[in-house]
Parts: structure tokens; sequence; C-alpha cells
């Protein structure tokens, strides 16, 4: 256990597994409060079913629910957001409104968050946001990921300048198994996992606990800002 969560309270942004349900577990296991928040609290609160963990409601695509959740949670310490919109498809496939939710669940709901959480954080506090390394190696099919990963990389930078000392960093993780895959059906998922088992550096898929040790690292790590810390087993190197 490391001492600088003991007691510290931390909101977590996302859905009620992958993720951020191992980053709400390696949390807790630092001896941290958590809250964590999403669309649908009733189900947050039913799928951790913790003492340790409440359950709020926030949507990061209206600002007016960002507010309120800032109202009732008052002073928090650090903030991870998981939150996404999925956007897969090649140019001609991709639609305004599926680019549009990209964008403004991953990259404008984290502003929103550092605007009204900001002013109620202490000093030695922190933001954990999430891009992704299809922003630094470009797939077909991966076009409005990519460009999201991309802003996300830039509002870590400039945050991190803008909010200092309150320190501001994103984690950029490769190709996890998580629920994120299962719409490709059962046999290209593990087709697409073989093959980038075969080729990445480390031979593996990463798995939501090498992502949620990330998380932790930049948490507690009270000399790290502005910095997209790349856990992908080395997969934009070939």
């Amino acid at each position: 256990m490391t001492a600088a969560l003991e007691q510290r309270t931390i909101l977590v942004v996302g859905r009620e597994s992958g993720i951020a349900r191992a980053v709400v577990g390696a949390v807790l296991a630092h001896g941290a409060k958590v809250v964590v928040a999403g669309r649908d609290a009733a189900r947050l609160r039913a799928a951790y079913d913790d003492p340790g963990v409440a359950a709020e409601t926030v949507d990061l695509t209206d600002e007016t629910s960002v507010v309120r959740l800032a109202e009732r949670l008052g002073q928090v310490d650090h903030i991870v957001s998981t939150a996404s919109a999925r956007a897969r498809g090649q140019v001609g496939e991709l639609s305004q409104a599926t680019m549009l939710a990209s964008f403004d669940t991953k990259v404008l709901g984290p502003i929103l968050l550092a605007k009204h959480f900001a002013p109620r954080m202490p000093a030695d506090g922190s933001f954990v946001l999430f891009s992704g390394s299809s922003a630094r190696k470009p797939s077909i099919g991966m076009l409005a990921v990519a460009a999201t990963n991309g802003a996300v990389d830039v509002v870590t930078r400039s945050l991190a300048v803008e909010l200092a000392p309150i320190r501001v960093n994103a984690i950029s993780p490769g190709t996890i198994d998580t629920g994120a895959y299962d719409a490709l059906g059962e046999d290209r998922k593990a087709a697409l996992f073989a093959q980038r088992s075969e080729t990445n550096p480390v031979r593996r898929i990463g798995t939501a606990d090498d992502i949620a040790e990330a998380v932790v690292f930049a948490l507690t790590n009270t000399f790290l800002t502005g910095v997209s810390l790349a856990v992908d087993g080395g997969e934009p190197l070939v």
C-alpha cells in the first residue's frame, strides 16, 4: 500500500466494468475513498456493492450535470476519467454524431471536470485522463478514435500548465482485453488478439490491471505532470 492515497477521495468517472473497475479496485487497495460516477448511478451502485465506494450520476456531455456533481461532492483529491464513446469505422462510415459523441465524452468532458472541480481540489491533487495508442499509430478504421486520443494528449499538456500545481496526466493504453472488443465477435476478436500478441514487443495483450497500475503511478508520482504515459506493450513500434 502507498500512503499517498490513504484516505484521499478519488472520483472515477466511467463504466462499472473493464478499466474503470480495475482502477477502483487498485485505489481501494491503497486505502483511498472512492466515488464512481456515470450516467446510471444505480447500476454503478449495484455493480460495486462496496462500503468504500459511493456512486453518483454524471453526464460528461452536459455541463450542468458536471456542475451539479461538483456541488454535491465538494472537494475531491484526484479525478480519473475513463469515459469514452466508441467511434470506430472508416471515414466513409463515420457519422458526424458518432464523431461528436467521441469528442464530447473524452475531450470536452474532462475539460469540464477540470473547469468545475479544479477550484475545489488541493494543490497536491491530480487528474488522470485517458488517451490511446491510436494517437501514435494510425490504422484503418480508427480515424475518429485517433483524432480524439490526439486531442486528449494536447488537453493533458495544456491543463498541466494551466492548473499547476495540480498535476494532469493521461494514460495511453494499447490493446487491452476488455469488453471494448466484444463487438467484433468471438472469432474476429481472437484473431486480432493473436495477431497483436505475435507482433508487439511484449508478445501479449494488455490487461485492465496493467492500466490500473499505471493510473496508481500517475496519481502518486508527484513529479509527473503533462505526460501521456504509453502502456501499450510497444505496439506503435511495429
